[in-house]
């Protein structure tokens, strides 16, 4: 049996109206100290989004979760976060905000693949 390693994940909630509270998955966040590695993955479902606000602009709402993805990458891409280790980058999304897209609560496992995990939760969380 292969090593396995503790991960932390969150789901990214889309909120269209943010007054109004109501949000679906639309992306999911993991971090696994072990091998200092953080990912984000997305999928916005343009109908959820549509039925819960059919003026909601779908161009930001993808831009917000490409940020996120970004931000995990590292580089150019994360801005001004592009000098932070992983850890730092991942407590950051998961800091509590007001905003169209949003962190939920923080789960944990066991992984012996953090990559392998972004995908498995994706498909069980969010499509």
């Amino acid at each position: 049996m292969s090593k396995r390693d503790v991960f932390e994940y969150a789901l990214l909630r889309v909120v269209p109206r943010v007054e109004r509270g109501e949000c679906f998955n639309a992306g999911v966040l993991v971090y696994c100290r072990a091998k200092s590695f953080v990912a984000a993955r997305t999928h916005l479902d343009e109908s959820k989004l549509r039925a819960l606000d059919p003026n909601a602009d779908v161009v930001g709402v993808r831009a917000a979760l490409r940020a996120v993805e970004g931000v995990c990458g590292g580089g150019d891409a994360a801005g001004q976060a592009a000098g932070d280790d992983a850890g730092r980058r991942f407590r950051w999304l998961i800091a509590p905000r007001s905003t169209v897209v949003q962190p939920g609560a923080v789960h944990s496992g066991l992984t012996a693949d953090p990559e392998a995990e972004v995908e498995r939760l994706l498909d069980l969380l969010v499509r």
